[in-house]
């Protein structure tokens, strides 16, 4: 086999069909992208068609396969409902990405229970959910499957400004390397890719001028990361021939924020 040949089968995906959580999103987007550019058919999920419109636009220039189902996330019935169109569809699910979320920059003193409360349901009840519903599927079939949840760098340091992100994002971890433990024996694999700093519709009223001179200080390549700059891990973790030994992982994708320290 020629090394062309050999690198594009670790990362060759045709015959898969992932399922993307928060696809209508900007990171989410654009990892919804490169899964389909590897050969997936990529189920775009969220809640806006208008939102989804101009991802599917780009992935069908790309020669992808990709479509738009919404749903709510924070809904066990509905991502029930998902998984039986996705499975009625295509018959087979492989990638599952667990990617919706919100952000708020409120004072400690400050943060509502109905703002702790919104925060949690979506950050981590839809994971929790999305692990649920998917998972069960994916161990019951026998056949092994990836699930990659949407970590964050407050969720390895809590990061100042953003307690309940923070505290969600830390569950996240917390919930994926449990579950990697139990179903590694089941070939669901189950890992969480960590971003750095990535400007997103999230995090855009957090990333004040003070905010962002403070992660420009303490980020080595100086700057902040383009969303097309999570595809190669997001392959890595999706492959079942490049990934096949990585479960329970939290892969950081940062320009070496995390290094940094004085």
């Amino acid at each position: 086999m020629k090394s062309a040949d050999y690198l594009s089968s670790l990362f060759n995906l045709a015959g898969k069909v992932a399922v993307v959580i928060g696809g209508t999103g900007e990171l989410c987007g654009a990892m919804a992208e490169g899964l389909a550019g590897a050969g997936a058919e990529v189920v775009l999920v969220g809640r806006s068609l208008e939102k989804a419109k101009a991802r599917l636009a780009r992935i069908a220039a790309l020669g992808g396969t990709a479509w738009f189902h919404p749903a709510e996330a924070t809904s066990k019935a509905e991502l029930e409902k998902l998984r039986d169109v996705v499975l009625e569809k295509t018959g087979r699910i492989d990638i599952v990405v667990n990617g919706a979320g919100i952000n708020s920059a409120t004072p400690f003193f400050d943060i509502t229970e109905e703002e702790f409360d919104r925060i949690l349901r979506v950050n981590l009840k839809s994971v929790f959910l999305g692990c649920q519903v998917f998972g069960r599927y994916l161990v019951e079939r026998g056949q092994g499957g990836s699930i990659i949840n949407l970590g964050s760098m407050s969720g390895v340091v809590p990061l100042s400004r953003v307690f309940t992100y923070s505290a969600t994002k830390g569950a996240v971890h917390n919930l994926s390397l449990n579950l990697a433990r139990e179903w590694a024996p089941h070939k669901v694999r189950v890992n969480v890719l960590v971003p750095g700093f990535f400007p997103a519709e999230q995090n855009r009223k957090v990333l004040t001028p003070d905010r962002v001179a403070s992660i420009m200080g303490h980020t080595p390549m100086q700057r902040f990361g383009e969303a097309r700059e999570l595809v190669g891990a997001t392959l890595l973790l999706a492959s079942d021939a490049a990934g096949s030994f990585i479960t329970g992982e939290e892969l950081i994708v940062d320009g070496g924020y995390h290094a940094m320290t004085i």
